[in-house]
């Protein structure tokens, strides 16, 4: 094994420690969403990371779940595609990962009429739930979204019952999900969250060893096989292979969103995890820029 891949291995360990560590906290209701910067006004961690941007934001200490420094941490907004981290935690939740799926021929019209990211899947494929989770995240399939809805609900009305269900049951009490990929629809603002609820959505799924290993990816690949085309998706995330340390989790766009990105990086035992909510950028390609000054200001602070 290289060192390289020694290291890899030992931060995915690392951060899922924390995440589960984290979630233990949240359980015994331990303030994840505690409001704005943590440090007091005389700490240099009061001035919080200077230069982000978006008009929503958090980090917090992923091994506590305690929020370091945010703004507008409480503001309700839509958040595009991070959404599909709650369609992947109800479908990690429920199991039966092995199950094979047969992609409808429906997705094509979904696709085109939202204008919608895409995993390229082809009607009539059958992948596993496995796979089709590493179309759901990596390259943010709406196609993959749908095929995974229709099955787990089943039926779309179903499960975004199922995931409105989870969130409450997690105490996202300013979140709502009116679809299952976060596209605009009926309106711009139907599906929304929070920083705050967000951070906690995150933690919830990195305590899944099932989703930091399809979120920390950068690539993945199916071999043409029996019932099913070859497929490559390529990650979304800005930071993987970029940030020293990225782990995940999750890009999200829309005209409404702006450039979100619900992200976690660990370093010599370190774990942070936060959330950037409608940061400037150019198209649709989300820009980690607002992540890597939150994450730069989170590691520069004293302590393990």
């Amino acid at each position: 094994m290289t060192a390289r891949a020694q290291l890899a291995i030992r931060a995915t360990s690392l951060a899922g420690g924390a995440i589960l560590a984290a979630c233990a906290v949240l359980a015994t209701g331990a303030p994840a969403s505690a409001a704005s910067a943590a440090a007091s006004p005389s700490s240099p961690a009061a001035t919080g990371p200077g230069g982000v941007q978006a008009k929503a934001a958090a980090i917090a200490n992923a091994a506590t779940g305690r929020v370091l420094w945010s703004r507008d941490l409480n503001t309700e907004r839509p958040m595009g595609s991070i959404t599909k981290v709650m369609t992947a935690l109800v479908v990690i939740q429920a199991g039966d990962l092995d199950r094979r799926i047969t992609v409808p021929s429906a997705v094509i019209a979904y696709v085109d009429r939202y204008d919608a990211s895409s995993a390229g899947l082809r009607p009539g494929d059958t992948l596993t739930a496995s796979q089709l989770l590493y179309a759901l995240i990596l390259p943010s399939g709406a196609d993959a979204a749908y095929t995974l809805a229709a099955a787990y609900g089943p039926g779309i009305g179903a499960f975004v019952a199922k995931m409105n269900a989870t969130a409450r049951a997690l105490g996202l009490t300013r979140t709502h999900f009116s679809n299952f990929d976060g596209l605009p629809y009926p309106t711009e603002y139907s599906t929304y969250s929070t920083a705050a609820n967000l951070i906690t959505l995150g933690l919830a799924a990195m305590k899944s060893a099932v989703f930091r290993s399809v979120a920390g990816r950068r690539t993945y690949r199916i071999s043409a096989g029996s019932g099913h085309h070859a497929y490559v998706w390529q990650s979304t995330n800005p930071l993987l292979g970029v940030y020293q340390g990225a782990i995940g989790i999750k890009t999200g766009f829309t005209k409404a969103a702006g450039h979100c990105l619900l992200f976690a990086a660990t370093r010599d035992g370190r774990t942070f995890i936060g959330v950037s909510l409608d940061s400037p950028g150019v198209g649709t390609t989300v820009n980690g820029a607002d992540a890597t000054r939150m994450l730069n200001w989170a590691f520069s602070l004293p302590g393990r």
